[in-house]
């Protein structure tokens, strides 16, 4: 079983930044890819960034790529999607997801493959 908790979501202008953090409960982390995923209101939930249990691959929307940044921590069992040069269509609940990963190449952009979610964190872009 893992938690997640996700925080550092706020309210920006257009071309800002932030830094989402999801804090992982559990001694097995290191066992899990991660990956962020965005919903915005009307819309359905859509993949934004990945990373191997490892932290050796990582994986971004084209939208986002260029733009955002996924890494973790393994000591502060922590995953973090650093966001910049934020837009307005990027204003979403971000989530934080955790899927078991039984070797050091596993990464997926498949929200289906997710076995564990956080709660979200509003992220809110403006103009």
């Amino acid at each position: 079983q893992v938690q997640l908790v996700e925080s550092g979501g706020g309210s920006v202008q257009a071309g800002g930044s932030l830094r989402l953090s999801c804090a992982a409960s559990g001694r097995t982390f290191n066992s899990y890819a991660m990956g962020w995923f965005r919903q915005a209101p009307g819309k359905e939930r859509e993949f934004a960034a990945a990373i191997t249990r490892a932290g050796g691959t990582t994986n971004y929307a084209d939208s986002v790529k260029g733009r955002f940044t996924i890494s973790r921590d393994t000591t502060k069992n922590t995953v973090y999607l650093q966001l910049n040069n934020l837009k307005p269509e990027d204003t979403a609940v971000y989530y934080c997801a955790a899927v078991r990963a039984y070797n050091d190449k596993y990464i997926t952009s498949s929200a289906r493959s997710y076995d564990y979610w956080g709660q979200g964190t509003q992220v809110t872009v403006s103009s």
